[in-house]
């Protein structure tokens, strides 16, 4: 089983992070594609090593310029996409078709093939232009999942509500039980 995580330039690098991790528990194979500007805010977010270790986490890397890639095709047999932090300006290209790299291409691939397409929009405040286009994207069946943290679980740390996020988007995917702490009436926290 295949999953494509892509990983743009915003905010919240932890979440790629937390999504290969997540996907790798659920048994399933990363196809993995960045933005130009996702290496350097792993770097500036995680650290020097981060790209490399969420490079070690996948089965492929693919370049983002590299449009001819296995994962630009519907008959690339992939379970859906998963896209960990996504940026306002990838969101904006998804939601109108806008194919002009690989992360944007295999999210618009999902979408015609009508398979899952998560998207863990990372920004605030939004304006009207990020609604419509969340708006867009939702009407073509993407998922929009904003990274907004589970306070009824009371984390302890920013890590927990990361892990959480992440949990909760591989879960979207239905392809393994579940691994996101689910609310349960007097027990949490």
């Amino acid at each position: 089983m295949r999953v494509v995580l892509g990983v743009s330039g915003a905010s919240g690098a932890a979440l790629a992070m937390d999504c290969a991790e997540a996907l790798t528990r659920a048994g399933v194979s990363i196809d993995l594609v960045l933005s130009a500007m996702a290496e350097r805010t792993l770097a500036e977010e995680i650290g020097p090593d981060a790209y490399e270790r969420l490079c070690a986490m996948a089965a492929r890397v693919h370049p983002r310029g590299d449009l001819g890639a296995e994962i630009a095709s519907g008959s690339c047999p992939v379970a859906g996409m998963i896209v960990a932090p996504c940026s306002m300006r990838s969101l904006a290209a998804i939601a109108h078709g806008f194919d002009d790299n690989l992360l944007t291409r295999a999210a618009g691939v999902q979408l015609k093939e009508r398979r899952p397409l998560i998207l863990l929009t990372r920004e605030a405040p939004l304006t009207l232009a990020h609604l419509r286009n969340m708006t867009a994207a939702a009407e073509m069946g993407a998922v929009i999942l904003p990274p907004v943290p589970a306070f009824y679980l009371r984390t302890a740390s920013l890590a927990e509500v990361t892990a959480q996020i992440a949990a909760r988007a591989v879960d979207l995917l239905r392809l393994a039980p579940p691994q996101a702490r689910a609310w349960v009436p007097g027990q949490n926290g």
